[in-house]
């Protein structure tokens, strides 16, 4: 009985140890930098992450379809306004099932101020980790470093509490 006990907590200690392993490094890549993304916006511009360097970037996954997605909208829209004088960046990435045209409806209908880019061959979601599920919120800081992923609802007043010290 004593052996199997040894055996158990060596086994379980290599988990945990494994595990530990696994998210220290998940925690290390997330502080990379992303290279160079780039996006297509409804406009048919190009943007570029490095084109963006020097400043704090939040890019937001979401679907016409995704109710929490759009319920964060109007505080996605409050947020830039307040924050983009000072040096944020908003690009809402439409994902690949969402049609275009009901994308470019929704953009003019509420007057979204920022870049809204089609992912139609899922490259951003792709380069940001392999995104399947919305809304999903990633945040780069000025050196392009991805510093922050929040899957769900955003918690504005963590991200608010982020802007103001990132961008004093």
């Amino acid at each position: 009985m004593l052996r199997m006990n040894k055996r158990l907590a060596l086994f379980l200690g290599t988990v945990l140890t494994l595990t530990a392993a696994g998210a220290a490094a998940y925690i290390l890549s997330a502080k990379s930098s992303m290279g160079n993304v780039a996006f297509t916006t409804l406009k048919g511009e190009r943007i570029q992450l490095r084109d963006l360097r020097g400043k704090v970037v939040l890019v937001n996954f979401w679907a016409t379809t995704c109710p929490t997605c759009v319920k964060e909208m109007p505080e996605l829209v409050k947020t830039y306004h307040r924050y983009h004088p000072k040096g944020l960046e908003i690009i809402a990435v439409a994902m690949s099932f969402d049609p275009p045209v009901f994308v470019k409806e929704f953009a003019e209908q509420h007057a979204l101020p920022f870049p809204v880019a089609l992912d139609t061959q899922e490259e951003a979601a792709r380069a940001f980790g392999g995104v399947k599920a919305v809304p999903a919120t990633l945040i780069l800081d000025k050196e392009g470093r991805l510093v922050s992923r929040t899957l769900g609802l955003i918690e504005f007043d963590k991200l608010h509490a982020y802007l103001d010290q990132a961008l004093h």
